[in-house]
């Protein structure tokens, strides 16, 4: 299997449109309920379009296929995709504020791979040449391992509120800029 990977393009919304569901779908069982899963679906787990015209998002291909995307942000919204926002996503202080990682999904078929773990280094690399000092997520219970591999300590723990009535719990981790890779 070879992988590329490159920054996403706005081509790669449908492809992602198709990824993202199925990624959650399969790997999230075991840490959510399926009312969870199904209510973060298009909100917490969701395109954010204004990564990929940041420059920010990347995607893992085989051949033409993607496989996986992820990237970072330098912008104040923590997570979800474009039907989560509500208005302007400014901006976030590289001197005084955290990038975030933001949006990792893997196709099942590809997951344990090192996809996800190759998109981290993409990302924590570019996020740290961008000025940022610090590096935060707030990670799924699926994901909170990928990201303590990484040197990312729990800061808190919440729950996202989903449009079902159900909310997800998921938990927000720090990278400190001296473990910063």
């Amino acid at each position: 299997m070879t992988l590329t990977y490159r920054l996403a393009a706005l081509d790669d919304i449908p492809a992602l449109e198709e990824l993202i569901p199925l990624s959650a779908r399969k790997l999230q069982v075991g840490f959510y309920s399926e009312a969870q899963i199904e209510g973060a679906i298009g909100t917490v787990f969701g395109v954010d379009s204004q990564l990929i015209r940041d420059g920010t998002y990347f995607v893992a291909l085989d051949g033409e296929r993607v496989v996986g995307c992820g990237g970072w942000s330098k912008r104040k919204t923590l997570h979800g995709g474009d039907r989560a926002k509500t208005g302007v996503d400014p901006l976030r202080d590289p001197a005084t504020e955290p990038a975030m990682i933001r949006a990792f999904f893997i196709h099942p078929a590809y997951a344990r791979r090192g996809i996800g773990r190759r998109i981290m280094e993409l990302s924590e690399a570019a996020a740290l040449a961008a000025g940022f000092r610090q590096i935060d997520t707030v990670a799924t219970l699926a994901g909170a391992p990928l990201y303590a591999a990484f040197a990312y300590e729990t800061v808190e723990r919440f729950e996202i509120p989903l449009p079902n009535g159900a909310t997800m719990p998921v938990v927000r981790m720090r990278k400190r800029p001296a473990t910063a890779s």
